[in-house]
């Protein structure tokens, strides 16, 4: 059906031109369905809701930086047997943002953990939640620039504030002067306030090492991070394994270890 001008004019004015996607679909539902006026007119209504709670989810994983296809879904957990696979799916109802607590992950380079901190993070968004996600090393540089500009309060805020940050490869590197500060800071700031997940690969007893310049300050982050969190730790092997070298080739070393002729 073509709706007339009178109506496409209407549905602008109201901000529900929306409703055009699906309104051949759903008269064509309501005649063959004999529906009441009502009934056609809540369908066309749910409709609405859920493309614009959709727009909403899109704009508000954009907002948190996830790297593409970081979910659940995708996530292959027979890779990590010793994971517990309920406990994950029972965080990731988000009980954590409402007890306000951390999450703290550990486990060696390659084993997940980003992934699965950004699928937590994905199922968070999913349930209408704000979430910032964030390497340690660039989240101290967003706060260097902002007081180099006069703006650190500002952004120091932005990350106080939203409900869920995700901080990745936390001690990846020391924390010096004036980011160790920063740092502790910001976790105080979000203590009991919001929740925060952290990944590191390092064991959670050598986290103080993250502080060398001012242990008593990394001893009140972390025990303010540790505060009622939940742990997890993965083991296994990496999944970032190189791509097997092939059998021939022009710039193949051959198994005698030298170069085939050409």
């Amino acid at each position: 059906m073509n709706p007339s001008p009178e109506l496409n004019t209407t549905l602008k004015q109201l901000r529900l031109s929306g409703v055009l996607d699906s309104l051949e679909e759903r008269n064509r539902q309501a005649i063959d369905g004999k529906l009441a006026y009502t009934e056609f007119l809540a369908m066309l209504l749910h409709d609405e809701v859920a493309r614009r709670d959709q727009k909403k989810l899109g704009a508000r994983i954009l907002r948190a930086g996830f790297a593409l296809g970081k979910t659940l879904e995708s996530f292959d957990f027979d890779r990590l047997p010793k994971l517990n696979r309920a406990h994950i799916n029972d965080l990731a109802t988000g009980r954590y943002i409402d007890e306000k607590v951390a999450i703290l992950m550990v486990g060696q380079t390659g084993v997940g953990k980003s992934h699965i901190a950004q699928a937590l993070g994905h199922c968070a968004a999913r349930r209408g939640r704000d979430v910032v996600f964030v390497t340690q090393t660039d989240l101290l540089k967003k706060l260097h620039a902002a007081r180099a500009t006069g703006m650190y309060e500002r952004k120091f805020q932005q990350f106080v504030r939203v409900p869920l940050l995700i901080v990745d490869d936390f001690a990846l590197k020391p924390l010096r002067a004036p980011h160790d500060e920063d740092f502790h800071d910001l976790v105080a700031a979000r203590y009991e306030r919001a929740a925060t997940i952290l990944t590191s690969n390092l064991d959670l007893d050598e986290w103080g090492d993250a502080f060398p310049d001012n242990r008593v300050l990394g001893a009140a982050t972390l025990d303010r991070l540790r505060h009622g969190c939940y742990r997890i730790v993965l083991e296994g092997e990496s999944f970032r394994k190189p791509r097997p070298m092939p059998e021939n080739g022009e710039n193949v070393i051959a198994k005698s270890g030298k170069k085939p002729h050409s």
